[in-house]
């Protein structure tokens, strides 16, 4: 009977777990597939990774100019607004979803726990609305700098970055903060699920938005500064959002992302150096 009941138990386990693995996969495919397909903007981001390239190619030239020329400049409408911020919720969703699903997968596993003794239950989704309700509080400050980087005319069109200084400056400032203790203290919570949940438990469907709000807000403290490196690359260039991604990935859940993280801001401090040396 004992093994019976074991078997059931540990049936009911797999099945929770695969759902939840199956609604983080099908989450991650649809954002990826809304960010390949343009988000909106009317050309794919295989288009517009090209059009980053060639302008950061170009760069001051004689020819990058001219394609900065060609390039209608936009108009701030709000519905203008309300696209680029889904474009940057969206794309953080892909980027950040992958490196928190062990989180998530964690909380789905104690959660069934906390069932079994008699608490109520908590749908999983909920932890996960709250970790992306803090990505949605970034894309909105993100929104806003963009629209200001574009008024200033550091932004081109196509969302990348046309000044030397501003990108050498960008650099700079995404490699002092991965050296930081903020930036690592962060860190460690993210890289740390188990150590998360047990300090910062709460019982009920206002505990688990909580944790999720909490854990979210350790991750933009993590990854803000990384993220705002996509206005150095090109919001919407694949190789830069999808190298980020990776980044974060590897920063999150290898045994040395620490030190991966160190390693990273001395190279981006010698990268932003070399910028500003030559621009100057």
């Amino acid at each position: 009977m004992t093994v019976s009941v074991d078997a059931r138990l540990e049936a009911v386990v797999t099945r929770d777990r695969l759902i939840v693995v199956t609604a983080l996969t099908a989450v991650i495919a649809l954002s990826w597939a809304y960010l390949v397909t343009g988000a909106g903007m009317g050309m794919s981001a295989f288009e517009m990774t090209r059009m980053s390239q060639l302008g950061m190619a170009g760069g001051m030239s004689e020819g990058g100019m001219a394609c900065m020329a060609m390039m209608t400049p936009v108009v701030w409408t709000l519905g203008y607004a309300v696209l680029m911020f889904f474009m940057w919720w969206v794309m953080m969703v892909a980027m950040m979803l992958p490196s928190a699903a062990p989180m998530i997968l964690l909380f789905a596993t104690v959660n069934r726990k906390q069932r079994e003794t008699g608490h109520p239950h908590v749908a999983t989704s909920i932890f996960a609305v709250g970790y992306l309700a803090a990505w949605a509080g970034f894309s909105l400050i993100a929104v806003i700098l963009q629209w200001g980087f574009a008024q200033t005319g550091i932004l081109s069109p196509m969302l990348v970055g046309t000044n030397v200084i501003f990108g050498g400056v960008l650099l700079l400032a995404a490699g002092i903060y991965q050296l930081t203790p903020i930036k690592h203290a962060c860190l460690r919570h993210c890289r740390s699920p188990l150590a998360f949940l047990s300090t910062h438990w709460r019982r009920g469907a206002r505990g688990a938005l909580r944790m999720g709000l909490v854990h979210g807000a350790f991750c933009v403290g993590c990854c803000w500064c990384l993220m705002g490196l996509l206005f150095f690359g090109g919001v919407m260039n694949l190789y830069w959002i999808a190298g980020l991604a990776l980044f974060v990935l590897f920063e999150k859940t290898v045994p040395a992302g620490h030190w991966i993280g160190y390693a990273t801001g001395v190279a981006l401090l010698v990268w932003g150096a070399g910028i500003l040396a030559l621009a100057f």
